[in-house]
């Protein structure tokens, strides 16, 4: 399996990573490879090939249904990437200290409290960035 950061690393991986949750966010229960060549705007065989590394990686899974696949994601694996950059956004010794003190059920919330702020922060960031003259 490939690295987690080279899977990443990619540009169009990781628009096709956000074209999956933002459909999941809405609701979607998977999306065609038709649907993401045709929000993406790339070749059929381009947006493939970089599904299968996205598969091969677990970061999506894939339905069949007759002729037609669809993709969602499956987060997961980032999970690595996560637990790397938290260090470097964190002092470590405050943080040890406050979380030592928590019973694992607030530890366990707060993660979530966090992983959801992180992610309107992005999808906040993601919308101004498309706004007509940004």
């Amino acid at each position: 399996m490939a690295d987690i950061f080279d899977v990443i690393a990619d540009g169009t991986r990781r628009d096709i990573l956000q074209l999956l949750l933002a459909r999941r966010q809405g609701g979607q229960n998977g999306t065609s490879v038709s649907q993401i060549v045709s929000s993406l705007g790339v070749s059929q065989p381009t947006v493939s090939k970089h599904l299968k590394v996205l598969r091969d990686s677990d970061l999506v899974s894939v339905r069949e249904e007759g002729q037609h696949r669809y993709y969602s994601l499956s987060p997961a694996p980032l999970d690595a990437v996560d637990d790397w950059l938290v260090p470097f956004l964190i002092d470590e010794g405050e943080t040890d200290a406050v979380v030592a003190s928590l019973p694992d059920s607030a530890v366990h919330a707060a993660d979530l409290v966090g992983r959801a702020a992180a992610s309107a922060k992005h999808a906040v960031t993601s919308v101004w960035s498309k706004l007509p003259g940004r």
